[in-house]
C-alpha cells in the first residue's frame, strides 16, 4: 500500500472595507460647503471658527490647510481646483498634523519662577531595566531629554578604586556608566527638540576631593550652558524657564564645610566625626533679583552619605558603612587639611543653584515656608500620602515657591511607577517617574506633558497657586462643575502599523475603545467602553461620553483601544492621554501610543482613522475586520471618575460609532480624559486597539483628530480617533 502526503496550502485575504466619513462630518460639510460639493477656503476657515473653536484662524491659513490637504490625497504639487470635496474634508479632519487635538507650540506664560510649573522628572534615568541587576546607560538619558524630560537624576559614586566618579544604583547589581559619557549626552540632546532648561539632580555618595573632580568635570562639560548663583547661600526666588533657556541647572544638597571644632581631629588617620558646613565665596557673574546674600554659615550636624531616595525609608547611624566608606576614601596630605577640604567643597557648593535639604522633624517644620529663601525637598510616595491625610493644604502652600520632588518607593524594583495624581493635586511640581517601564501611570504622565508643545514644562492650574484661599484637596466641591464631552466617531491605521495577524490570526480584530478620566478623586472616572466592532480594521463606534468634571485643570482625558479576545486576554491596540485643559473644540484627530509611549505611525481615533494602516489585516481576526469599540472616561478626583463604552461595529477597520458622551466634572483641572479602543472578541479576551489620556483642560474645542498609543505609549503611525470636544 502507497503511502501519501498531502499538504493543503490556503491564503486568507481580507477585504478593507473603507469607512464613510460620521454623520456629524457630513453635516458640517453640508453646511458650510454652500454647493454642497466642494468646500472653498473661505468655507474651510468659517469651518475652524464656528466649528472648530479656532477664532484666530485666517483664510490664508485655510487655503494652506486646502493645499496640503489636495497635494497629500491626490500626490500634486499643483492642482487645478482649490476646494475641498467631502473626502478630502474628512482626510483634514483625521490628519493629527493638520487637526491635532491639542495645540503643538508653547502657549503657557513661561516667565513665572520654576516653582510654577509641572516639570517632566526622571527617576534613576541612567537605567535601562529593573533597579536591581539592569545595566546604567546614557542611551536612557537621550531618549528621555529628547522626549521632553526635563530633570534628569545621576547617582554618583566612586569607583572600585576610588579615584573617579561613576553612575550607578548603589547597593544593587546594576552595572555602571561613566559620568562623563552622562554628561556629555545631556549636553548634546538636551536642546535638539526643545530649549527650555535642563536640571541635574546629583544624589551625591561622594568625598570632597571627588566632588572637587565632578564639580571639574561639570564646569568642563556644560562651560556657559552651566547656570550658577554668584556670592549668595540660595535663591530668594527661582528663575522662570524664559530666563533659563538652554541653561543646565545642578541640584542637591550643598556640601558641608570642615569646622574649627574638629580640627584637633584632622591629625588622625580617620576622619570620622568630622563636619563640613556651608561656604560662600563670591563668584564672577549674578542675578540679583533672584538671590539672598549673606555670609553666615549653617549650623549642619555631621553629614550623611546616602542618597534622599533613601532618606524616608530608613534611619542611618552615624557611624554607618556609607559614613566610614566616605570619610575614609582619602589618604593624600591635602585630605586631612582642614583649609583644602573646605576649597574642594566650595567649589563643587558653587555649582548647585536649586539647594535641596532634607525634610528634618515634624512634618509641618519640613513644610515650613520660608519667605527669603526657596528650596527643593523630596518625599518618597508614601510619605506624601502621609502628608496628603494630614498636612494637605500646607504641602499645597508650600510648593506655591519651592519645589516638592516625589520619588517611588524602594521596593519598586520592577521600575514600576505611582499614581503621579497625588503629587500634582498637591502643587508637587517634580513627580519623579521610571520612565523605562510602562502602565497607565506613565501613560498619565507623558498625557499631561504632552501639553505645551511637549516642552516639558506645563504652567500649574490657578487653583494650586491661590495665596488667599489655599487649595484644599480633601475637601469636597462646592460649585457649578465643567461638562466635557467626547464623541469616538472611528478608528483607522493599524492595517499600516500592524501585521494582519498580530491581534488574531484568522479574522481581522475586534475594536473597542474606552475612555475615561484621570484627575483628582471627586473627576477620576472608570473607563466607558464602545460597542466592540467586530472583524474590521477601521472600527466605527460613533458613541459619545459625559465627564462632569470639579477640576478641569488637573484632569487627564484617557483613551485606549483594545481588541476583544473572547479565550485569552484583550489585545492591547493603542492608548492616549491628553490634559483636558489643552483639547481643542471640535472633531480632532487623536493619534495613538503604544505601551511605552512611542508613537504609532498610523493609528489613530476621530475624536478618529488609522488601524489599516499599523496593523497587519489578520492582527485582530483571521477571518474577519476587526469589531471595534471604544471606551472613554475621566481620571480625576474620585467624584468625577467615570467611563463609557460605545457600541462595538462588526467587521469594520473604520468604526463609526458616533456617541456622545457627557461627563460633568468637579475638579476638571485636575482631571484625565481617558480613551481606549479595543477588538471585541468572543471567545479570547477583547484585544486591545489603541488608547490616549488628555488632560481636559488642555483639550480644544470642536471636532479633533485624536491619535491612538500603543500599551507602551508608543504613538501609532496612523491609528486616531475622529472626537468632538465641547464644554458647557
Amino acid at each position: 500500500m502507497s503511502r501519501y502526503r498531502v499538504c493543503l496550502c490556503f491564503t486568507i485575504k481580507f477585504r478593507i472595507v473603507e469607512a464613510e466619513p460620521p454623520q456629524d462630518v457630513k453635516d458640517a460639510f453640508k453646511k458650510y460647503a454652500k454647493d454642497g460639493e466642494h468646500m472653498t477656503a473661505e468655507e474651510l476657515q468659517q469651518f475652524l471658527v464656528a466649528v472648530q473653536g479656532e477664532a484666530g484662524a485666517s483664510v490664508a491659513e485655510a487655503v494652506g490647510m486646502v493645499e496640503k490637504v489636495l497635494q497629500e490625497r491626490h500626490h500634486n504639487t499643483k492642482t487645478v481646483r482649490h476646494t475641498l470635496t467631502l473626502e478630502d474634508f474628512q482626510h483634514y479632519l483625521f490628519s493629527a498634523d493638520l487637526n491635532p487635538p491639542i495645540r503643538d507650540k508653547v502657549h503657557h506664560d513661561m516667565e513665572a519662577p520654576l516653582s510654577h510649573y509641572f516639570i517632566f522628572t526622571g527617576h534613576n534615568s541612567y537605567l535601562t531595566g529593573n533597579q536591581l541587576s539592569s545595566d546604567s546607560s546614557d542611551v536612557p538619558i537621550i531618549k528621555a531629554v529628547k522626549n521632553g524630560v526635563r530633570v534628569v537624576e545621576l547617582d554618583l559614586w566612586p569607583n572600585s578604586d576610588k579615584s573617579a566618579v561613576e553612575v550607578r544604583h548603589g547597593g544593587t547589581l546594576t552595572t555602571p556608566v561613566e559620568l562623563t559619557k552622562c554628561l556629555q549626552s545631556i549636553k548634546d540632546n538636551a536642546f535638539t527638540e526643545n530649549q527650555y532648561p535642563v536640571i541635574i539632580t546629583l544624589e551625591d555618595h561622594l568625598t570632597p576631593p571627588l566632588q572637587k573632580k565632578v564639580a571639574q568635570v561639570i564646569t568642563a562639560t556644560f562651560q556657559e550652558m552651566l547656570f550658577r548663583p554668584d556670592e549668595c547661600e540660595g535663591l530668594k526666588e527661582f528663575p522662570s524657564p524664559e530666563d533659563l533657556k538652554k541653561r543646565i541647572i545642578i541640584s542637591t544638597k550643598p556640601p558641608q564645610q570642615f569646622t574649627a571644632d574638629n580640627e584637633d581631629k584632622s591629625n588622625n588617620n580617620s576622619n570620622k566625626g568630622k563636619r563640613w558646613r556651608l561656604g560662600a565665596p563670591p563668584l564672577p557673574f549674578t542675578l540679583p533679583k533672584f538671590f539672598k546674600c549673606g555670609s553666615g554659615a549653617s549650623k549642619k550636624g555631621p553629614r550623611k552619605n546616602y542618597s534622599s531616595d533613601q532618606e524616608d525609608e530608613a534611619k542611618i547611624d552615624e557611624d554607618d558603612d556609607h559614613s566610614s566608606e566616605c570619610s575614609q576614601d582619602n589618604e593624600d596630605n591635602d585630605a586631612s587639611d582642614p583649609g583644602s577640604m573646605q576649597s574642594k567643597a566650595l567649589e563643587y557648593k558653587h555649582l548647585i543653584s536649586i539647594h535641596a535639604e532634607k525634610p528634618k522633624g515634624e512634618l509641618k517644620d519640613a513644610l515650613k515656608v520660608e519667605l527669603d529663601k526657596v528650596k527643593r525637598i523630596s518625599f518618597s510616595e508614601g510619605k506624601l500620602k502621609r502628608a496628603a491625610l494630614s498636612h494637605a493644604m500646607e504641602v499645597v502652600r508650600f510648593t506655591q515657591n519651592n519645589v516638592l520632588r516625589i520619588f517611588p518607593k524602594g521596593t519598586r524594583f520592577n521600575s514600576s511607577n505611582y499614581n503621579p495624581l497625588t503629587g500634582w493635586m498637591h502643587g508637587a511640581q517634580m513627580v519623579a517617574f521610571n520612565m523605562q517601564g510602562h502602565g497607565k501611570y506613565l501613560w498619565w504622565m507623558q498625557g499631561l506633558f504632552r501639553s505645551n508643545g511637549g516642552c516639558g514644562y506645563v504652567k500649574k492650574p490657578k487653583i494650586l497657586m491661590q495665596g488667599d484661599k489655599v487649595f484644599d484637596p480633601k475637601a469636597e466641591f462646592v460649585g457649578e462643575k465643567t461638562i466635557l464631552k467626547v464623541k469616538v466617531y472611528m478608528g483607522d491605521g493599524w492595517r499600516l502599523d500592524f501585521k494582519r495577524t498580530h491581534f488574531d490570526s484568522y479574522s481581522p480584530p475586534d475594536f473597542y475603545a474606552r475612555v475615561g478620566i484621570a484627575g483628582v478623586p471627586a473627576d477620576k472616572t472608570k473607563m466607558y467602553e464602545t460597542k466592540e466592532k467586530n472583524d474590521n480594521w477601521t472600527p466605527v463606534w460613533n458613541e459619545e461620553f459625559t465627564f462632569e468634571l470639579t477640576v478641569p485643570e488637573l484632569a487627564l482625558l484617557r483613551v485606549e483601544v483594545h481588541d476583544r479576545d473572547e479565550i485569552e486576554k484583550d489585545d492591547f491596540a493603542g492608548q492616549t492621554c491628553l490634559l483636558v485643559s489643552e483639547l481643542k473644540k471640535g472633531i480632532r484627530a487623536v493619534p495613538l501610543y503604544n505601551k511605552k509611549g512611542d508613537k504609532y505611525n498610523s493609528v489613530k481615533v476621530y475624536m478618529g482613522d488609522g488601524w489599516r494602516s499599523d496593523f497587519k489585516r489578520t492582527h485582530f481576526d483571521c477571518y474577519s475586520p476587526p469589531d471595534f469599540y471604544a471606551r472613554v472616561g475621566i481620571v480625576g478626583v474620585p467624584a468625577d471618575k467615570k467611563m463609557y463604552a460605545t457600541e462595538e461595529k462588526n467587521n469594520n477597520w473604520t468604526p463609526v460609532w458616533d456617541k456622545e458622551f457627557t461627563f460633568e466634572l468637579i475638579v476638571p483641572e485636575l482631571a484625565l480624559l481617558r480613551v481606549e479602543v479595543r477588538d471585541h472578541d468572543d471567545i479570547d479576551k477583547d484585544d486591545f486597539a489603541g488608547q490616549t489620556c488628555l488632560l481636559v483642560s488642555e483639550l480644544k474645542q470642536g471636532i479633533r483628530a485624536v491619535p491612538l498609543y500603543n500599551k507602551k505609549g508608543d504613538k501609532y503611525n496612523s491609528v486616531k480617533l475622529l472626537m468632538r470636544f465641547d464644554f458647557v
